[in-house]
């Protein structure tokens, strides 16, 4: 059953009597469906639609698309806990994990993630909707969210939404306005984030505990892209790659037999343990480490990335990402395997090369997700509009610079003694590796007097963890219980 309100009048003239592509910047569409999760039926609203970005001076800059579900079956109404969620890129939509982690729909895709013909969706019944309910936010230029010209037909600025601490305050304030509109204020609240969205959410935290006076109950970091360590390379990041070599490794069978007669867990606390004690120091040594000591690391490394070891010489320890992704088949089948998930194998034009032509796993995913978003939208959330549905969205030169989310985070939870943090990653993820996120958990709060608010969940998948059935299912899961440990329970805590 689906019913419009709100604005149509204004929805229809400018998609149907313009010819001018226009966004509705203030409308919603909204619908009603069910879904069967964990073997009940959840009854649910959803709304889709625009809402304004305003300016400190109150002018509207912009105007974000999401879509909003709501439970209609659960007593508890708006107290029940409220996620907002973010993708990352930046420049991307919240497509992945909106049809295919947390939301009531998911892909048509088989058990280990890989596209199926003909393209659809399907139920989610591992969807956290029961528990929680959920805003998809599709920032400025992804989705259909763009910015708004003036009466004059100037656009806003880029630096007011293209940047780290740009994209961040006008986040929070739209959030805000939100949780104003919906009257969502006694709910619990949580944000979560994937890859570059780990970074907005950490941010997010304290912007909205001291500028929105919003409070979270947690933060959850799915694959998450940390800038201080992803991309700056030198001893430290390089180190932290070595596990995930190991497990991608393990996965095509490139191991030793001592290793790859173990279990994938049994093994990846020896690689971790290497990474830190002996090749990180071995590579903040540079050109001045000896020759013996040289080679015994590039023998360690071999064992633990399925590497040649002369191979890791010619490189001199420092053994890039994408060469890793190019090297590990290249004299064993000629192939390449992915940089998000490593799991999913390409075919270069030739072997030679440092680096693979093109990314199998992304080039996979969007067979999937391209088509299933933008017939979800229109045909069961009844949204109808010629607007591009931007998966990855032009986001000009996205200023990096003060980033301070890490900081950010541990200012929040030392205010804030009922925030806690869950982190969850694939083991087959080589753009941001499992390992750099469990040091960037580390890193977070030096002092460890907040560890005990930490937890970090890995999975036998890579970037996008969901896609895959069983992690799916474990995945979500660990949400529940995320959420249900981090519900207030008429306890105080101490500051």
């Amino acid at each position: 059953m689906k019913f419009n309100f709100a604005c149509l009048l204004s929805f229809c003239f400018s998609f149907c009597f313009s010819q001018d592509l226009k966004i509705p910047v203030d409308t919603t569409i909204v619908s009603t469906s069910s879904v069967t999760i964990k073997g009940k039926q959840v009854n649910y609203q959803a709304e889709t639609g625009f809402q304004p970005v305003w300016d400190d001076n109150g002018k509207m800059i912009a105007s974000l698309y999401y879509t909003y579900y709501k439970r209609t079956n659960d007593s508890k109404a708006n107290n029940r806990p409220i996620i907002y969620s973010f993708n990352g890129g930046p420049g991307s939509a919240s497509v992945w994990m909106h049809i295919a982690y947390t939301g009531p729909k998911i892909l048509k895709i088989d058990d280990e993630g890989y596209p199926v013909q003909p393209y659809g969706i399907k139920d989610n019944p591992n969807s956290i909707l029961d528990v929680a309910d959920i805003v998809f936010i599709n920032p400025v230029n992804t989705g259909y969210s763009r910015k708004v010209a003036d009466k004059d037909g100037k656009l806003p600025d880029d630096t007011l939404f293209f940047g780290i601490n740009a994209d961040i305050k006008y986040l929070a304030s739209w959030m805000n306005t939100f949780t104003t509109r919906h009257n969502r204020w006694e709910s619990p609240k949580y944000i979560i984030g994937e890859s570059y969205g780990g970074t907005r959410v950490m941010g997010l935290s304290l912007e909205l505990q001291n500028n929105q006076w919003m409070y979270l109950n947690g933060v959850i970091l799915v694959s998450p892209a940390d800038y201080k360590v992803l991309r700056v390379g030198g001893p430290l990041a390089s180190s932290l790659n070595l596990p995930y070599y190991t497990a991608a490794a393990w996965y095509h069978n490139m191991l030793p037999p001592a290793l790859q007669n173990k279990d994938l867990l049994d093994i990846l606390p020896e690689a971790e343990d290497f990474a830190i004690t002996a090749l990180m120091p071995a590579l903040a040594k540079g050109g001045f480490i000896s020759d013996a000591e040289k080679n015994v690391i590039a023998k360690q490394m071999s064992y633990y990335s399925g590497l040649n070891e002369n191979v890791i010489l010619q490189q001199n320890l420092d053994v890039p990402n994408r060469f890793f992704w190019k090297e590990l088949l290249r004299n064993k089948t000629g192939e390449t395997i992915g940089r998000l998930d490593s799991r999913y194998i390409g075919i270069d034009k030739v072997d030679t090369g440092v680096s693979p032509d093109y990314s199998a796993e992304l080039s996979s995913w969007l067979h999937s997700f391209t088509p299933a978003i933008n017939y979800y939208i229109q045909n069961e959330l009844g949204f109808k509009t010629d607007v591009k549905y931007n998966v990855f969205g032009n986001v000009g030169n996205w200023d990096r610079t003060n980033d301070n989310t890490r900081e950010n985070l541990r200012q929040a939870m030392a205010q804030n003694p009922y925030l806690k943090v869950l982190t969850q990653s694939g083991y087959y993820d080589g753009a941001t590796t499992y390992f750099s996120a469990k040091y960037s958990q580390w890193q977070i709060d030096p002092s460890g007097k907040m560890k005990d608010r930490f937890s970090f969940k890995g999975y036998r998948s890579g970037h996008m963890m969901y896609l895959r059935n069983e992690d799916l299912i474990t995945s979500n899961e660990d949400l529940r219980e995320f959420i249900a440990h981090s519900l207030p329970e008429g306890k105080s805590a101490k500051y």
